[in-house]
């Protein structure tokens, strides 16, 4: 057993995690706890790395805005660009999209055929219509996430691997954090950073879940004739229906999917990445060559599909941080800042002003449920 206390322990090493941490560890004693051998196994190491001011939605924009200098400066970003597209039946769809994003902050445009097609050569007549992205950017995930860690470990958090929690007991000042190795390690408080797991250790700890739900995203890279161009946008279906981007002379593709699953180490399924070659198809006039390698990730959304940074009201020293989404990796400097200066009881800094912490606490979810019980 550890005779360490803890101000925080910290459950799960991927890029919340890992972030949450650097932030803490100059202003408190931090422990993370890892289930796996190697911190991003799941989500972080699978994700589609990109910067992307629209994604995940108006209520997600600020914490993207916010992060977009943090990340710019430290070097981890690559312009881009991204295109929404859509065809006649889509106008709809297009508009709304706009007025959905009006007064925002992210700055988008509606592009032309002509210009669309100059960007996607190998585009189908029949989409012609087309929301331009210009801040949009690959993300350097793994410098991301070592960065995060090697900064963790400078302001002196311990990072414990193959510490999977199994379990959690009540002691005066805090937390017994049992796991499945055999080792115990004690905090003042503990924090739930651990993904599609999320509700899996809330209600070890005691605390109700929140209905994080685990959902499957998968990723096929294709190799395709003509090559791709490196100067590709990101591409998107307004609908929702897929997006790709290049690589290397290859295509990242994906359905865009979210099926369901049970937390786990996920794995694609053919069937998806066939739906997506399908989708694909129906759009450009690029020829599919190979499938090289596909994978799949589990994002994890809460019910309102923003996440969820705060001490739970009914158990005040078990801390959410977590149901970030697709999102989680883009909006990091951000979310992690914001979620330490809540759990420091710090005020906001230059980079979190501005961004509303009520939007994100887990009291929403008790105060919803009261409010339809009353």
């Amino acid at each position: 057993m550890s005779e360490t206390l803890y101000d925080f322990a910290i459950v799960g090493a991927g890029m919340a995690g890992a972030s949450l941490a650097a932030e803490l560890a100059p202003y408190a004693r931090v422990l993370v706890l890892e289930a796996e051998d190697i911190p991003g196994y799941h989500s972080t190491g699978r994700s589609a790395a990109f910067w992307e001011e629209c994604y995940g939605g108006p209520g997600v924009v600020p914490l993207t805005l916010a992060s977009g200098n943090y990340l710019r400066e430290g070097g981890f970003l690559r312009q881009r660009g991204a295109l929404y597209i859509g065809r006649g039946e889509d106008k709809p769809a297009m508009d709304g999209f706009q007025d959905r994003f009006a007064g925002t902050g992210v700055t988008i445009e509606r592009l032309a055929r002509s210009d669309l097609s100059a960007r996607i050569p190998q585009i189908r007549s029949e989409w012609n219509d087309a929301i331009w992205e210009p801040a949009c950017a690959d993300i350097d995930v793994a410098a991301l996430h070592q960065h995060y860690l090697s900064s963790l470990k400078r302001g002196g958090a311990d990072l414990v691997c193959r510490a999977a929690v199994s379990g959690f007991e009540r002691e005066p000042g805090g937390w017994r954090i049992l796991t499945e190795a055999g080792a115990v390690y004690r905090a003042a408080k503990v924090v739930n950073a651990a993904g599609a797991w999320a509700d899996v250790i809330a209600t070890r700890a005691g605390a109700n879940p929140l209905g994080i739900d685990p959902k499957r995203r998968t990723v096929a890279q294709l190799r395709v004739d003509p090559a791709a161009p490196d100067d590709l946008p990101l591409v998107l279906d307004i609908s929702g229906g897929f997006y790709f981007k290049s690589d290397n002379g290859r295509l990242w593709l994906s359905p865009h999917d979210e099926i369901p699953s049970r937390p786990c180490d996920a794995a694609p399924d053919e069937i998806d990445v066939a739906r997506a070659i399908d989708r694909f198809q129906s759009v450009t006039n690029w020829r599919v060559e190979a499938v090289e390698r596909r994978w799949a990730g589990l994002r994890s959304f809460a019910p309102d599909r923003l996440p969820v940074y705060g001490a739970d009201p009914q158990v005040p020293d078990f801390i959410w941080f977590a149901g970030q989404g697709g999102f989680g990796i883009q909006t990091a400097p951000a979310a992690a800042r914001l979620g330490a200066q809540i759990m420091l009881g710090q005020g906001a800094d230059a980079l979190t002003a501005g961004i509303d912490t009520s939007n994100y606490a887990p009291a929403r979810f008790f105060e919803e449920k009261a409010r339809q019980a009353g």
